[in-house]
C-alpha cells in the first residue's frame, strides 16, 4: 500500500502534450450563440429566470437554485435570449438550456454579489466542485460538525488532463487565498495542498508560499485514482472514511484547487462561476488549455485547437478514465467540463469482449477493496440484492477494473447501472 491506499494503477498519463501550454483566453464574435444548461451541477437543476428575446448581460443570473442541493446559473455573456430548450449533454442525453446570442464578446461580469454571509455568497455565486462532482459548494461548505483538517485536491490523477496543473502554476496565490477564506471561515485548523510528484512545478509554486499562508504542501506518489476524495483522504491523513460516510465523519473537508480560485473571485471580487479552464487535446492540430465561457459549443474548442488530426473516432468529455464519451460535438461547456479528449481509431485499444478468465487483476487494481468480477456476475444476472451486499454502493466508478481487465470487460458499465438499481432497493427500505 505504497500510495496509501490499496489498488490503483498506472496508466500512460500523456499529459506532455499540454502540460506546458500556458491557459489561452479564449475569443468571441458577435452573434455567437453560447448554451447554457440549467443542470450543471448535482442535485435539482435551477429554475430559468429569463424569457425569449429578453437581453442579459455578462454575470446576470439567469436561472435560480431549486431546493437545498442545487445551485444559481449566470449567463457568461451579453446578449439576447434567443430559446430555450433541450441541449445535448454526454452525462443525461439531454438538459434544459438556454440559448444566448452574443452582442457585446468584450463584456465581463460586473462585481454583482456583495453584502451576503459567506455560505449565502457561495451560493449566490453558483460555485460547485469542480473536480468534476460538480457538488454545490455551499452545501459542502455547511459541515453540521466540527472539521479540523482542509485538504485542496491538486493530484488532476485523471490522463491527459493539465487544466487544474496550469491554474496552480498561473493562478497560485488565488487558489492559497481561496483555500484560505474556507478556512478562516469555518475555524478550520490545519490546512493541507495535496499534489501528484509529477507536478514538481506546482509543488514549487505552492511552497513559495508555504511560510506566508501557514500550510501545508504534501507531494504524493503519482497513482490513479489518487485524487479520488477517500483515497486523498487515506494518504494525506491515514483516516479512512466510514462505508456510506462524508468525509466530514472524519473531520475533513475536501475541495478542487478550480474550486478555490472560483470562492476567491466570488468572494474577493463579488464574481459569479461564469467560465472555466478546460484541457483540449489528443488528436488535434494544437492540443491546448483554454479559458472558455460556461456554454461555448465543444466544437468551438476543437476549432481553437486547429480542429482534428485524422478521423476521429470517439470524444471524450472529462477524463479518459471518469469521463463520458460523446458522438457530437454540438454540446456546451458546462461547470463539469475538464477536457475534451479526441480519439483516433489508432488510439484505441482493441474492446473485443471475450469470458472473464478470473485473473483476478481488477480485484488487485480496485482502491475501495472490491472484488468486481464477482459482482458483474450479479449485475448481469440483475441479483441487485447480492450485489448490494458485495457492497457496489462502494463503487467510485474511477475505472481501474474495466482498464486492467484483459477480457475488455464493461465493469463499470455494469456497475454504474447496477448502482441506481440498488438504490432503489435502499430507498424502499428506508421507506418500510
Amino acid at each position: 500500500m505504497t500510495n496509501g491506499f490499496i489498488g490503483g494503477i498506472h496508466p500512460d498519463y500523456k499529459k506532455t502534450l499540454t502540460a506546458d501550454k500556458p491557459i489561452e483566453k479564449l475569443s468571441y464574435e458577435k452573434d455567437e450563440i453560447v448554451s447554457i444548461p440549467l443542470s450543471q451541477h448535482i442535485g435539482a437543476p435551477a429554475q430559468e429566470l429569463v424569457k425569449k428575446k429578453e437581453q442579459v448581460l455578462c454575470g446576470q443570473k439567469i436561472g435560480a437554485s431549486k431546493g437545498f442541493i442545487s445551485t444559481n446559473i449566470h449567463s457568461s455573456v451579453t446578449g439576447e435570449v434567443v430559446s430555450i430548450g433541450n441541449l445535448n449533454s454526454p452525462l443525461t442525453g439531454k438538459v434544459k438550456g438556454i440559448n444566448i446570442k452574443i452582442s457585446n464578446p468584450e463584456d465581463s461580469p460586473k462585481q454583482i454579489i456583495t453584502g451576503k454571509k459567506f455560505q449565502d455568497l457561495i451560493l449566490e455565486a453558483g460555485i460547485v466542485g469542480m473536480g468534476g462532482a460538480t457538488f454545490p459548494t455551499h452545501v459542502k461548505l455547511s459541515p453540521p460538525k466540527k472539521i479540523d483538517t482542509l485538504i485542496i485536491n491538486g493530484a488532476e490523477c485523471e490522463p491527459f488532463l493539465t487544466c487544474d496543473y496550469r491554474q496552480m502554476i498561473e493562478s497560485t496565490e488565488e487558489i492559497i487565498k481561496g483555500a484560505k477564506i474556507i478556512q478562516d471561515e469555518l475555524k478550520i485548523e490545519k490546512l493541507i495542498i495535496a499534489v501528484e510528484d509529477n507536478k514538481p512545478e506546482a509543488i514549487k509554486a505552492f511552497n513559495k508560499y508555504v511560510h506566508g499562508f501557514n500550510f501545508e504542501v504534501k507531494a504524493l506518489p503519482t497513482v490513479y485514482p489518487q485524487g479520488g476524495e477517500k483515497q486523498l483522504i487515506l494518504s494525506v491523513l491515514g483516516r479512512i472514511v466510514p462505508e456510506g460516510k462524508l468525509p466530514l465523519e472524519v473531520g475533513v473537508i475536501v475541495h478542487n484547487v478550480a474550486t478555490c480560485k472560483a470562492l476567491y473571485d466570488a468572494v474577493e471580487n463579488g464574481l459569479p462561476l461564469t467560465e472555466r479552464a478546460v484541457t483540449v487535446t489528443g488528436a488535434v492540430k494544437e492540443p491546448k488549455n483554454l479559458l472558455v465561457k460556461i456554454g461555448t459549443p465543444v466544437s468551438k474548442l476543437i476549432d481553437a485547437c486547429g480542429g482534428y488530426v485524422g478521423e476521429p473516432e470517439k470524444i471524450v468529455i472529462g477524463g479518459p478514465m471518469m469521463g463520458f464519451s460523446t458522438n457530437t460535438t454540438d454540446m456546451p461547456v458546462s461547470k463539469a467540463t475538464s477536457g475534451v479528449i479526441v480519439f483516433r481509431k489508432e488510439d484505441l485499444p482493441s474492446l473485443k469482449m471475450t469470458n472473464c478468465i478470473r485473473c483476478g487483476r481488477c480485484v488487485n487494481a480496485c482502491p475501495m477493496g472490491l472484488v468486481p468480477a464477482i459482482m458483474e456476475q450479479f449485475a448481469i444476472s440483475e441479483l441487485y440484492e447480492r450485489l448490494l451486499d458485495w457492497h457496489v454502493l462502494n463503487c467510485i466508478e474511477c475505472g481501474c477494473c474495466s482498464y486492467v481487465c484483459p477480457a475488455r470487460r464493461p465493469l463499470v458499465g455494469y456497475f454504474k447501472t447496477g448502482k441506481r438499481q440498488v438504490m432503489n432497493i435502499v430507498k424502499k427500505r428506508e421507506n418500510k
